[in-house]
């Protein structure tokens, strides 16, 4: 009894995520990492609203989440074969990978790179947040910039108040490293950023 109750707060609580997102708003969720932050990121005024509640800098890339392989092809240009093995072995989880970007991607998402990065959660909250959303959301962790990011919802609220326009509260996440960011610069995969995969054997 006490499960399914949980289950249906926690579905209306993915419906008015949802809602709020579509309606411009930000939305705090949990991820395999930390909570993120998700807007709509086809709205400009959206991701602005984001990068200026997070006080990040203009040039600071954010990523997104999608559903699936299908869904990617909707915002990248190509996939670089490279990729495809470590998509194989690590997605759904924390393996950020950089692609170039559509031309129709919103250019502050991307701090005008020309990049994107993106991945598959294996959270089923944040997986479930995308698929019935129905289009990918953005995902920089739900902290203002340099500060340690929230691993519960009680954080989000300290840190963010009503700058947040809906909190979806999946309990305690397992914090310490953020997703692992993998670009590609002359042909080899770089790691952008160490994170919660250690990829020092796919580099040898």
């Amino acid at each position: 009894m006490a499960d399914k109750l949980h289950n249906e707060l926690l579905s209306s609580s993915l419906n008015r995520a949802v809602l709020c997102i579509r309606e411009g708003g930000i939305v705090a969720f949990p991820t395999e990492t930390y909570y993120g932050l998700a807007v709509d990121p086809d709205s400009l005024a959206a991701v602005a609203k984001l990068f200026k509640v997070k006080k990040r800098e203009a040039e600071k890339p954010v990523l997104l989440l999608i559903e699936s392989r299908e869904q990617l092809q909707s915002i990248v240009e190509t996939i670089p074969p490279e990729y495809v093995p470590l998509m194989d072995k690590y997605w759904p989880g924390p393996l950020t990978l950089v692609f170039p970007v559509k031309k129709n991607i919103c250019r502050l998402l991307t701090g005008n790179t020309g990049t994107i990065g993106a991945r598959i959660s294996s959270h089923p909250v944040a997986s479930e947040l995308v698929r019935r959303l129905g289009k990918p959301i953005t995902a920089t962790s739900a902290n203002i910039s340099g500060q340690l990011p929230a691993s519960m919802a009680a954080e989000v609220l300290t840190m963010f108040g009503n700058s947040v326009s809906c909190i979806v509260d999946g309990g305690q996440t397992p914090a310490g490293l953020c997703s692992t960011v993998l670009g590609l610069h002359g042909g080899k995969c770089v790691v952008l950023r160490q994170g919660r995969i250690d990829l020092a054997a796919e580099m040898r």
